[in-house]
């Protein structure tokens, strides 16, 4: 496929990754710009990738058929107002992997009538190994939608959705589901040394317990809920600790927490959204 120049703005982590797998995948670094205002991590980019970088945007966006909005979402607003000028005169494709801003607010703050698509990756992708749900509207074409696509994918899986509001729903799945592993990882290597074994042999046994349930699922065309009673003889150590989780409404719980997490994050959207 051809591969389209693509001016990131913002160097974060979140760039450095994304940067990494489209190298990987076969980007030419020649065709992938950064513009970090932070002169340390600029330098950084550059010498990792050997891409070009650059302090400030209007230059950089305006050679780019494609433009990653990769900044915080706090500063989300004030960025797309100085880009404004310069995505307007090329209308390049522009795709925002900021959390918790509307895809209208971006358009309105970067003057209107663009390709946008607003993706939400997870912190995973920070090892290419991600998973990232895809928004785009209805000037985003064919071409637009592969290209995207594409980029996201170089950093874990994509799937698109259609409908915008659902992002808020991935959001406190994949967005947020990490920290939800870690809480029980945590949690089961606390009760691991609490039953006699030591700290180092209980990390390592819960990490590797994690990663082998993960991969079981991944790898099998069964569902979790039937994976879980193939582990689970009648009358077993595994059915006396089902038992305990179920007497604690656990699955009720974790329903809880992800709305919870979705209605917090509609709720950060429409605070972001407000033009200051």
């Amino acid at each position: 496929m051809q591969h389209p120049k693509i001016t990131f703005i913002g160097g974060g982590n979140m760039c450095a990754s994304l940067l990494g797998g489209l190298i990987t995948d076969g980007w030419p670094s020649s065709h992938l710009h950064a513009v970090e205002p932070d002169t340390t991590r600029r330098d950084a980019l550059q010498t990792r990738f050997n891409i070009q970088v650059s302090p400030e945007a209007d230059n950089a966006a305006q050679q780019a058929a494609v433009v990653v909005l990769a900044v915080k979402p706090q500063v989300m607003q004030s960025v797309c107002v100085t880009l404004a000028e310069s995505v307007q005169q090329h209308k390049p494709l522009i795709i925002s992997i900021a959390a918790g801003i509307h895809l209208d607010d971006i358009e309105r703050w970067l003057g209107g009538n663009l390709a946008i698509v607003r993706s939400m990756p997870n912190t995973p992708a920070l090892l290419q190994s991600g998973a990232t749900a895809l928004y785009a509207n209805t000037r985003v074409d064919n071409d637009q939608k592969q290209t995207a696509e594409t980029i996201l994918r170089a950093v874990g899986l994509t799937l698109w959705l259609d409908d915008e509001h659902m992002l808020d729903a991935v959001t406190a799945l994949s967005g947020s589901g990490p920290a939800y592993f870690f809480l029980m990882m945590e949690a089961m290597q606390d009760a691991a040394i609490k039953l006699g074994l030591d700290p180092q042999q209980a990390r390592l046994l819960t990490l590797q317990t994690a990663f082998g349930a993960a991969k079981m699922a991944l790898e099998s065309d069964q569902d979790a809920a039937e994976l879980r009673h193939r582990v689970t003889s009648p009358g077993g150590t595994t059915e006396s600790a089902i038992s305990v989780f179920e007497s604690g409404n656990y699955q009720q719980l974790v329903e809880q927490a992800m709305t919870a997490a979705r209605d917090r994050a509609t709720e950060l959207a429409n605070i972001l959204g407000r033009d200051a």
